[in-house]
């Protein structure tokens, strides 16, 4: 299995899972131009994609899906609540393509299924997802308001994850975010901060688990190398750790069939930080 966040922020969020001839694409945050260019730049066509896949209504997720539908002829799957709230804030134009699924629900792509898990983010209709091809299992898991009793229950039986790290509470806490606005952040129907994540990580961190991606990390509350650090802080050196850019993509992480072949699929800008060199 084949993973790619193409953009993963308040600007823009886009991840790319491809597992033997089923391509499928999570949310649509970025345009269309940069998804088609920045799989292009790792061989692959955003026109053989045989799905788009929407977590939640926040701009950050939909503002492109109708144009990866019209341009690129995406079917797009997405709840009927979190599309009609998505049609009412903003115009997505013409989407001939729509297939409306239940949060909870499982979707089905040949040989690819697709958990739906309902988040308490605060979001129309919000869910994360569980990728599984029958020999790997791989979480997509943002904008997740608070750890929750199914989240925790779906992190011990994954491969590997992309896992929501957005804010550290000490630059939250002190940062020029007005106090309304910080207590949305906070709240357990906004994100989970460095330490939450790394709590569930720790949890998580079962011979089975090959790799995290800490991913939606805050431009203004947050940092990279902190995440890391505070990561490490939890859960020793062991588990490889990579974040997702906020600007652009992250090279091809790859979901091994075995646990210690995981290292030797990083990209060769990706293993310093996994621990590989």
């Amino acid at each position: 299995m084949e993973v790619l966040s193409l953009q993963s922020g308040s600007s823009g969020n886009a991840t790319y899972v491809e597992s033997q001839g089923v391509r499928l694409l999570f949310d649509a945050g970025i345009s269309g131009r940069q998804a088609e260019r920045r799989l292009a730049e790792q061989g692959k066509n955003i026109r053989d994609v045989d799905a788009l896949i929407i977590s939640h209504d926040h701009r950050d997720h939909t503002c492109a899906m109708g144009i990866y539908q019209r341009k690129f002829g995406i079917p797009v799957f997405v709840t009927r609540h979190t599309y009609h709230t998505t049609r009412r804030r903003m115009n997505l134009g013409c989407i001939n393509d729509v297939c409306h699924f239940t949060a909870g629900e499982t979707l089905t792509f040949e040989h690819v299924t697709v958990e739906t898990i309902p988040t308490p983010h605060d979001a129309a209709d919000g869910v994360a997802f569980v990728v599984d091809d029958a020999h790997h299992r791989l979480g997509i898991l943002t904008d997740l308001g608070h750890v929750f009793d199914e989240l925790e229950n779906a992190v011990t039986t994954l491969d590997a994850m992309l896992i929501e790290s957005n804010y550290d509470e000490s630059m939250l806490r002190r940062g020029p975010y007005p106090q309304f606005l910080k207590k949305r952040i906070s709240s357990p129907r906004g994100h989970l901060s460095n330490i939450e994540s790394a709590h569930l990580l720790q949890r998580a961190a079962t011979t089975r688990l090959q790799w995290a991606c800490l991913a939606h990390l805050s431009e203004e509350n947050n940092d990279p190398s902190l995440a890391i650090r505070t990561h490490r802080e939890v859960l020793g050196a062991e588990l490889p750790l990579v974040c997702a850019n906020r600007r652009t993509a992250t090279g091809v992480l790859h979901v091994a069939d075995h646990v210690d072949a995981a290292g030797a699929d990083l990209p060769e800008d990706k293993q310093e930080t996994f621990g590989f060199r």
